[in-house]
């Protein structure tokens, strides 16, 4: 049992960046100088716990560690968060820099800084933390920190008087910056003997505990055999077990004190009643005012999925609440197409977070999936009145009842060298982008803000937007609520059958070019028949493309060798009544790359 630490020596911080600054490498130094885990057990992204971060190099879910060290023969506790920097996971960012006291932010030493690192700064600016600017990489050969830290002078407006300049890579620095950590970040601040105030700042599930909070304590404590309170939740439960989170093996505690981070045990088979953001206190002696939280993950973006196999819809759902008791922020209900048979329309926070949860329930469920074409939400005002959320094209109610359909924006903050900055701007143009300002930050980097339409960036935005700038530029977004748009629907017909799934909403001046693109493509990708397949796009019942896909056919003159013309005429007569029979009664199989063309079209 670890003797108290008292309050004044706990600090409590995130290290916050843009993506592939070198935040986990740096959780890494920062773990070993303090021998949280010993070097025979200690590997690359140590506390990165998923097969696909370490693949990717990329952290999904942030992490915490209770690390102790020793500074001028005093005992510190430092309780590291360690963030993902992509912009699909800001709410990660959002509920770790909640629950502490300072942050770490990390800027590249060649790259300087990019859009995330501007929004993160944001985040830790409203949780009025203290901010300590950290350049990192200073060992590459085209690091330049001083052009760096002019750029958060002026990008950020931090003063970088006391610069820490590291290497995560070497440990060079990695001393200095502990120190300064200590030095700098303030303790928490918190009222010992009032009654127990903790917030849940995440939650999962272990197959051997069960549901899992991670709590920070602001007042009072939790005491192990304690019955605490959800307050949003209203549920009552004991507390079984408590522990300090490690990234090796959690350090088992019988009290967690105000200012600790730590991991609450209550046996609990769901995370339903373990809601992020929600204030935990004492059943008996309960605090009359919850923390204010922050919001609840909300999906952006949503798919469909259906398994390729049409009798492994159950295992599909399985998995998907399996995965859910890891992932607060997946949303899911059952949908069935016509064309895919029955499956799920799932809510993601971004296209990351997508093709990571795919590529997850492919490999740990070993599902064959297909995906829909993303899209977002809409509100649809009626002409009765009735306001309705629209999540999937088909269920867009009819043309002639509907007044005005709104759809989300966002504000996108794009850094880019400025070379660039033309073919961004046309970009950004052709995607229906306002723009709101441009400053250039130096003599070589320009920050472009724009509102622009979700739908707009949610298909190949990004891919075009790396390719276009040579993967120099960066982007972030924030949602900023919904505007009328002057929108359609585009069905896609194939053998006169509307084929749901292939339904997408467009802008009403755009609507013939895509449709046209999209016939185009569809005729590449669908099989031959013995009839001709006519390929249709559709808004409502006026056609607006069309493309056809060739018969296959038999060549039946070949045994006609000379002769009377009439003869051969006569044979391709009989054969053209054939296939006009087979046309009104023939049945097309859309193939599944067709599904996934949608995300081809060039606007």
């Amino acid at each position: 049992m670890a003797a108290k630490i008292p309050q004044a020596n706990i600090r409590n911080f995130s290290i916050i960046a843009h993506i592939d600054h070198g935040k986990s490498t740096l959780a890494d130094r920062i773990i070993q100088e303090c021998g949280a885990v010993s070097d025979r057990k200690m590997s690359a992204q140590v506390m990165d716990t998923m097969d696909i971060e370490k693949e990717r190099g990329i952290t999904i879910k942030a992490q915490s560690v209770r690390l102790t060290y020793f500074k001028d023969g005093q005992e510190y506790i430092l309780n590291l968060i360690d963030t993902p920097g992509h912009v699909d996971f800001s709410y990660e960012v959002s509920r770790s820099l909640a629950s502490s006291e300072g942050a770490l932010l990390i800027v590249d030493a060649a790259q300087g800084v990019e859009a995330q690192t501007i929004a993160n700064v944001y985040i830790a600016l409203d949780n009025d933390l203290e901010l300590l600017p950290v350049v990192n990489k200073i060992d590459l050969p085209s690091a330049d920190p001083d052009r760096v830290l002019a750029e958060v002078e002026e990008a950020i407006g931090l003063d970088c008087t006391e610069n820490n300049l590291i290497s995560a890579k070497t440990g060079q620095g990695v001393p200095d910056l502990i120190d300064a950590i200590v030095e700098r970040v303030p303790a928490p601040q918190g009222d010992e003997n009032a009654p127990t105030k903790a917030i849940i700042y995440d939650s999962w599930f272990d197959n051997y505990l069960g549901a899992l909070a991670l709590v920070r304590v602001f007042d009072g404590s939790i005491e192990k055999g304690q019955i605490v309170k959800m307050m949003g939740a209203n549920e009552e439960h004991q507390v079984l077990d408590l522990m300090y989170p490690n990234p090796i093996a959690p350090i088992k505690t019988r009290v967690i004190n105000t200012g600790e981070i730590g991991i609450v045990v209550m046996g609990l088979k769901t995370v339903e009643s373990l809601k992020v953001g929600d204030t935990v206190t004492d059943a008996k002696n309960p605090t009359l005012e919850p923390i204010p939280g922050f919001e609840p993950a909300k999906p952006f973006v949503f798919a469909g999925l259906y398994p390729i196999e049409t009798d492994k819809f159950e295992d599909l759902r399985d998995a998907l609440n399996k995965l859910k008791l890891n992932d607060s922020a997946l949303a899911f209900e059952p949908e069935s197409s016509l064309a895919l048979g029955s499956g799920f329309r799932v809510g993601f926070l971004g296209m990351l977070h997508m093709e990571v949860v795919k590529e997850r329930l492919e490999r740990e469920f070993n599902l064959d999936l297909i995906a829909t074409a993303p899209t977002v939400v809409y509100e649809v005002l009626q002409t009765d009145g009735e306001k309705v959320v629209v999540q999937n094209p088909s269920e867009l109610p009819e043309p002639s009842k509907i007044d005005t359909i709104f759809e989300p924006y966002v504000k996108a903050t794009i850094l880019t060298p400025k070379d660039f900055v033309g073919n961004l701007i046309k970009l950004l143009n052709d995607r229906r982008g306002i723009q709101i300002k441009m400053d250039y930050l130096n003599e070589n980097r320009v920050l472009l803000e724009y509102d622009i339409p979700m739908n707009e960036i949610v298909m190949d935005f990004y891919d075009k937007l790396k390719s276009m700038t040579k993967g120099y530029a960066s982007f972030d977004y924030e949602p900023i609520g919904f505007r009328s748009g002057d929108l359609v629907k585009l069905d896609i017909r194939v053998a006169n059958e509307v084929v749901d799934a292939l339904s997408i909403i467009v802008p009403q001046e755009k609507a013939r070019t895509r449709g046209l693109a999209f016939v185009n493509q569809l005729k590449e990708l669908i099989p031959r028949q013995l009839f001709e397949v006519a390929i249709q796009a559709s808004i409502g019942n006026n056609i607006i493309a069309r493309s056809n896909v060739k018969s296959m056919g038999k060549n039946v003159t070949a045994k006609c060798y000379g002769g009377d013309i009439t003869r051969k005429r006569k044979l391709l007569e009989k054969q053209k009544a054939g296939k006009k029979r087979m046309k009104s009664i023939g049945k097309v199989q859309v193939p599944q790359e067709a599904f996934m063309a949608v995300l081809k079209i060039e606007s």
